[in-house]
């Protein structure tokens, strides 16, 4: 019987990181507990704590925690590097007899590692820089536009702005001839190395949009801005994965002097709610086999959620 692992998923704000402490506590007494390992692109880092909102030193004294704040800002994680690192860690909570929990925003990553990653080729430089180049010329809206006639399905996909993504997609259809959803359908498709039970967080909209508002609002009382503002003044290379966390601009933005710190927040809770969404419809499209959770999360999903997971935990079936 494959080991078992617990995925939680859905968007920013909706409480994910509350469900798996939960549930990694409930674990201690009927399955020697649960390891929370992080599915967040975002929350590897360790310059952003306040920013993208990273559980702390109280949560991990309760259960332990891993792959969360492991990486300097300056040393880029990817989905395949991330999904080495998961590997060992669900590896390591086996071996000590613990339920690794998966829990995260980062559909790419889960994906990753359940499904593998295609062997996409090494783009040629010339093919990079001319998709760069396009993009510069032609602008978002109109480079999607221009995306769309090779690689239909990515450009309805990303939104105008989503600019590293429209340029992978872009460049890996000109270099190959095959779409990045080609190039998907061909990850892994051997035995399965677990059994997997997923949750997947998907509030009402006006519910989770409030959650995003009034968690950019904290985020100021936390210290946010000094986290920022410490990152910014590193200079560091501005293509890193970790520049682009939501939020971030607007607060940098408003550090420059060229926003009052009402428009960045009102900016930044904008931005965080469009991410929300297309998180939301990630995990609504691509986990459809996943238990849904009707809400944010609260002390009233746990009976069922526990009922669940204890049936899941011996019942291979499942």
């Amino acid at each position: 019987m494959n080991p078992p692992l617990i995925i939680i998923g859905g968007p920013t704000a909706s409480g994910k990181s509350a469900l798996a402490l939960a549930l990694a506590e409930a674990l201690e007494s009927e399955a020697g507990g649960g390891t929370v390992i992080n599915a967040d692109s975002m929350q590897v880092y360790a310059d952003l704590a306040i920013l993208t909102n990273r559980p702390g030193e109280v949560e991990a004294a309760r259960v332990p925690h891993r792959l969360f704040g492991i990486l300097d800002a300056a040393d880029p994680c990817s989905a395949a590097r991330w999904s080495v690192l998961a590997e060992a860690e669900i590896a390591a909570a086996e071996a000590a007899g613990r339920v690794p929990i998966l829990v995260g925003g980062t559909g790419l990553y889960f994906r990753a590692l359940l499904q593998g990653l295609a062997p996409i080729p090494p783009i040629p430089d010339e093919i990079r820089e001319a998709a760069r180049a396009l993009h510069v010329k032609l602008g978002g809206e109109a480079f999607r536009e221009a995306l769309a006639l090779l690689d239909p399905e990515s450009a309805a996909k990303l939104p105008p702005g989503d600019t590293q993504r429209l340029i992978r997609a872009y460049e890996v259809v000109a270099a190959t001839g095959r779409t990045l959803g080609e190039w998907h359908k061909q990850g892994n498709a051997g035995k399965p190395k677990w059994r997997v039970a997923s949750f997947v967080l998907l509030p009402p909209r006006a519910e989770l949009y409030a959650a995003c508002d009034a968690r950019m609002a904290d985020m100021v009382r936390r210290g946010v801005l000094e986290e920022v503002g410490k990152l910014v003044a590193r200079n560091l290379d501005p293509s890193l994965p970790v520049l682009k966390a939501v939020g971030l601009r607007e607060f940098q933005l408003y550090l420059e002097g060229a926003l009052p710190l009402e428009a960045a927040l009102a900016a930044g809770g904008q931005a965080t709610r469009n991410y929300a969404k297309r998180q939301f419809t990630w995990f609504r499209n691509q986990m459809p086999h996943a238990h849904p959770l009707e809400g944010q999360f609260s002390e009233s999903f746990l009976p069922e959620i526990f009922s669940f997971i204890r049936q899941f935990l011996l019942t291979p079936t499942i």
